[in-house]
C-alpha cells in the first residue's frame, strides 16, 4: 500500500498566524516594561500611549480584543484551511538558516556590486538589553505585518487588479516600494536612526530579503526570519 505524500505549505495562512501569536503577546506585555521605547511600526500602539493617553489597564483591555480578533480570525480560516503542525520545526529551522546568512548576504551585495560601505548605526546601544529583546520580536511582528502582510501584498493587488499590470510587475513594483518605505521608516525621528547611505541600503535590501520570503515561504517564515535576525544582531553586538 503507497503512503500518500504529505505537502506542507509554507504559505498557509492559518499556520503563520498561530505561529505568529505567540509573539505578539510577549511584544505587547513586553512593552509595559519599556514605555517609553515602542517599535515604530506599532502605529496603533504608538497613538494610544502617545496620544490617547492609554493607562495599563485599558492597553492590557485592548491586548484582550486583539487576542478575541485573533481567535475569532482562526475559526473563520479553519473552515478553509487546516493547522498543519509538521510546518512549526520546518520554520524555526528554515527561518533560523535565514536570520544567520541574511547579514553577510546583504553585506557580500553591498561592497561588492555597490560599492557602498555597510555602516550600521549604533544608537540601539543606548538601550537596555530587555528592551531590544522586546523592540527585536516586535519588528518581526509589526513591521512584517505592516510592509509585507499589508503594504506588498495590498499594493501588489492594487496594481494588479485596480491598474491592469502583469502580476510580474505589480509583484515587483510592490516589493520595491514596501522595501523603500520600511528602510525609510527607520529614519523617523524621535528614534529613528541618521540618514546615511549605507544604513539605509542595508535596511532596503533587508526589506527585499523580507519581502521575498514573504513572497515564496510565507508570513510566518518572514516574521521570524525577521525576529531572529534581529535577536542575532542584539546577541552579537
Amino acid at each position: 500500500m503507497k503512503l500518500k505524500a504529505v505537502k506542507h505549505d509554507p504559505r498557509n495562512l492559518l499556520t503563520s498566524l498561530v505561529l505568529v501569536f505567540p509573539l505578539f503577546l510577549i511584544y505587547q506585555v513586553g512593552v509595559l516594561f519599556t514605555l517609553p521605547m515602542l517599535n515604530g511600526a506599532d502605529f496603533l500602539t504608538v497613538f494610544l500611549f502617545r496620544n490617547v493617553g492609554l493607562t495599563t489597564t485599558a492597553y492590557l483591555g485592548y491586548t484582550g480584543l486583539v487576542t478575541a480578533a485573533f481567535i475569532g480570525g482562526v475559526i473563520v480560516l479553519r473552515k478553509r484551511q487546516h493547522f498543519d503542525a509538521g510546518l512549526v520545526w520546518r520554520v524555526f529551522l528554515e527561518s533560523g538558516i535565514y536570520a544567520l546568512t541574511m547579514g553577510s548576504l546583504i553585506v557580500f551585495v553591498m561592497t561588492r556590486v555597490f560599492g557602498i560601505s555597510p555602516r550600521l548605526a549604533g544608537g540601539v546601544a543606548a538601550q537596555s538589553f530587555g528592551t531590544r529583546l522586546v523592540m527585536s520580536l516586535g519588528a518581526g511582528v509589526y513591521e512584517e505585518t505592516v510592509f509585507r502582510l499589508g503594504l506588498l501584498a495590498g499594493l501588489t493587488a492594487l496594481f494588479e487588479r485596480g491598474i491592469g499590470m502583469r502580476r510580474s510587475i505589480a509583484g515587483l513594483l510592490g516589493l520595491a516600494i514596501s522595501s523603500i518605505l520600511f528602510s525609510a521608516m527607520h529614519h523617523i525621528p524621535p528614534y529613528g536612526d541618521p540618514l546615511h547611505l549605507g544604513v539605509f541600503t542595508f535596511r532596503f535590501l533587508a526589506g527585499l530579503c523580507f519581502a521575498t520570503l514573504f513572497w515564496w515561504r510565507g508570513f510566518a517564515v518572514a516574521v521570524y526570519t525577521h525576529a531572529l535576525y534581529d535577536l542575532y544582531v542584539l546577541l552579537v553586538r
